[in-house]
């Protein structure tokens, strides 16, 4: 039997499967927009159920679960600044400025279509390319990790150029904000202040709740609604046009949807190296190849594709040296693996000979996943882009409930959401100071993960900084930095002679 006649049995099996993939998803939309909530601590509370169920079932309903939490993370990033998770929280750099003018509806349906084609390509590109993909994370070590946390740390220069002495102050805050806790070499604690809590680091989700949530509500407490006077003038008669609006701008963009997903794809791939950072890097690269980078952080339309894209198409990749080298990608594929294990699955490229269905059967339960999400999920835009009109009186309480939940979920400390109230009054100074809390957020995740790769890389090499560059791959990623960093300075001086010479 064939690989293709095998793919073909596994996928007609798993669509007889959709009883359990439709409530799944959107009992994952519901996770993953609950700040704090995610696909792996759902799967635990839920591990015994998983286990009673055969393998087959038991892994479309993680695999559904994982893409839709993956998804529901970016509602409420777009409706109310709240990132569900790391993963998005790039994702109301331009969706929330839409939200506010009224476009939440177009803004939901363009995500909506770019994680579902994000994920379902890179999905597909993910089978087919397999050996070749399983081979990254052998090629990808500490040095090539570190240019790669450089192209999502540059992010911070590019929202700088707005005003540059604030952007850069608000970054390199957010890096001594991610050097809190005990040192990678010595375990010497670091900025703790004495406190316990903070010895493995500045917790993610209270500073991204803090960051963008609370620090949001205090704001909006400020207003009748969230949305600009032009905004509630849209949104007084929602319609179906809106959502097709929406639906059509994502589809015009396809090429866009592509390649950000194949960084996503990629990025996945790296054990470790998760969707925080393709969203970032994702956004990054959008934005430098852009013809018009003036608008993002505006509710470009290619500023909310870019980072909702990469980070669906992390969902696949993650699989990738799962089952190929028995490493999970990131926290939700490892319960998957004990999952695995507990029913009996050996791990490595002689799966896909010896047990393809289970091989391949994950993959196409992901690529049906997705293209269910896509009949189901795109017609609630409508809906759910009705929250942008309750009143702030009701709403600012809400999020700063449900934030502070989310806060204490992951870890269960009540000094989590002490933590996630001060990272919420450092936001709104910053805000009302003209500092980018987005430029902080970047610095908090990826500035711990650059120090810990940057050391390892010292440490193999006996404190030789030039190890920085002994790696081809990792020549090769050094130059595409620097071409991303130049070539908006070079575009930005061709439009400016440009608008000279019809002037």
């Amino acid at each position: 039997m064939g690989d293709a006649a095998i793919i073909s049995t596994v996928f007609l099996e798993t669509i007889g499967y959709w009883w359990v993939i439709i409530p799944t998803i959107f009992l994952g939309l519901i996770v993953g927009g609950i700040p704090g909530f995610s696909a792996a601590n759902t799967i635990i509370i839920l591990m015994p159920l998983t286990l009673a169920m055969d393998l087959q079932m038991g892994l479309v309903f993680m695999v559904s679960l994982y893409c839709a939490a993956r998804m529901g993370a970016g509602i409420p990033a777009i409706l109310v600044n709240i990132p569900g998770t790391a993963g998005a929280a790039a994702t109301p750099l331009d969706g929330y400025p839409m939200t506010k003018q009224g476009r939440g509806q177009q803004a939901l349906a363009i995500s909506f279509v770019a994680s579902s084609l994000g994920g379902l390509l890179t999905t597909i590109i993910a089978i087919a390319a397999m050996p070749l993909l399983a081979r990254v994370g052998f090629y990808m070590h500490s040095v090539e990790m570190i240019v790669v946390m450089l192209f999502g740390i540059s992010l911070i220069a590019s929202i700088a150029a707005q005003d540059m002495l604030k952007g850069l102050i608000a970054g390199f805050f957010g890096l001594m904000l991610g050097a809190i806790g005990t040192d990678v070499v010595y375990a010497t604690p670091r900025g703790t202040m004495g406190f316990l809590e903070l010895y493995d680091g500045v917790p993610l989700i209270p500073a991204l709740v803090g960051l963008f949530a609370v620090s949001e509500a205090f704001i909006i407490i400020e207003k009748r609604v969230i949305l600009t006077k032009k905004g509630q003038e849209a949104m007084e008669n929602p319609s179906w046009a809106a959502t097709f609006e929406g639906v059509r701008d994502a589809l015009t963009r396809w090429t866009h949807i592509c390649w950000t997903s194949v960084i996503g794809l990629i990025i996945g791939v790296i054990p470790g190296a998760g969707a925080s950072i393709a969203s970032f890097v994702a956004y990054q690269q959008s934005r430098t190849f852009s013809k018009t980078p003036e608008k993002y952080g505006t509710g470009h339309i290619e500023g909310l594709v870019a980072p909702e894209s990469a980070n669906n198409g992390v969902t696949s990749g993650t699989l990738v040296p799962l089952l190929v080298l028995g490493i999970p990608g990131g926290a939700t594929a490892a319960i998957m693996l004990v999952v695995m294990q507990y029913h009996g699955v050996s791990f490595g490229p002689s799966l896909f000979q010896q047990d393809p269905k289970v091989g391949y059967g994950m993959f196409i339960a992901m690529a049906v996943s997705y293209f269910l999400m896509i009949l189901t999920i795109i017609p609630l835009s409508r809906y759910m882009s009705r929250v942008t009109t309750v009143p702030t009186i009701y709403l600012a309480p809400m999020i700063i409930s449900f934030t502070l939940v989310g806060a204490f979920v992951p870890r269960e400390y009540m000094f989590d959401m002490y933590l996630a109230l001060a990272f919420g009054v450092v936001g709104y100074i910053a805000r009302r100071t003209g500092y980018h809390v987005a430029a902080i957020l970047i610095g908090v995740i990826l500035g711990p993960l650059l120090e810990t790769y940057f050391l390892r890389a010292l440490k193999k090499s006996e404190g030789d900084i030039m190890v920085l560059f002994s790696s081809t791959l990792g020549n090769i990623l050094w130059v595409a930095l620097v071409v991303s960093l130049v070539l908006p300075i070079v575009f930005e001086r061709r439009r400016k002679k440009k608008e000279i010479v019809i002037q």
